[in-house]
């Protein structure tokens, strides 16, 4: 790998299991001449077991053509609404609120977040999952 140099760094969020050549896949590996069917295929492979769950994916583009791919966690929004029981947010944060998830809830999904977060304190990782929750209209309790 040392002899490999780096030229570009490319990042995606495709739903697990179900990456394709349309776009937006096709379009951001082909302008860099990837071979789009191996990204997909390995893409595939890697997230079967969480289908359609939105996974940010950072490519690596090496100058001989091949690549690399780190897989992150689910969004916090995604997580949320997925707790929350929601199909989507709010219209109107703040004014309407149309879930609500609870502090246990919260903290786990603080957890999972955690190595994704640019913080290393559990506390700040909860501020920002809370922060995340009311900008989506979602209320946090302490027991449902």
């Amino acid at each position: 790998m040392a002899g490999k140099e780096l030229v570009t760094k490319i990042k995606l969020q495709v739903p697990g299991g179900q990456a394709n050549p349309a776009p937006p896949i096709g379009p951001a590996l082909g302008q860099h001449g990837l071979n789009i069917m191996e990204f997909c295929k390995q893409f595939n492979e890697r997230t079967k077991d969480r289908p359609g769950v939105p996974l940010p994916a950072v490519i690596s583009v090496f100058k001989d053509k091949s690549f690399t791919f780190i897989l992150k966690s689910p969004p916090v929004a995604s997580v949320l609404k997925k707790a929350a029981g929601l199909a989507k947010a709010s219209p109107e944060p703040g004014r309407n609120i149309i879930g609500k998830v609870t502090r246990e809830e919260v903290l786990e999904i603080a957890r999972q977040k955690m190595p994704d977060f640019n913080t290393t304190k559990i506390e700040s990782a909860i501020r920002l999952v809370e922060g995340t929750a009311r900008s989506m209209g979602i209320e946090i309790v302490e027991k449902k």
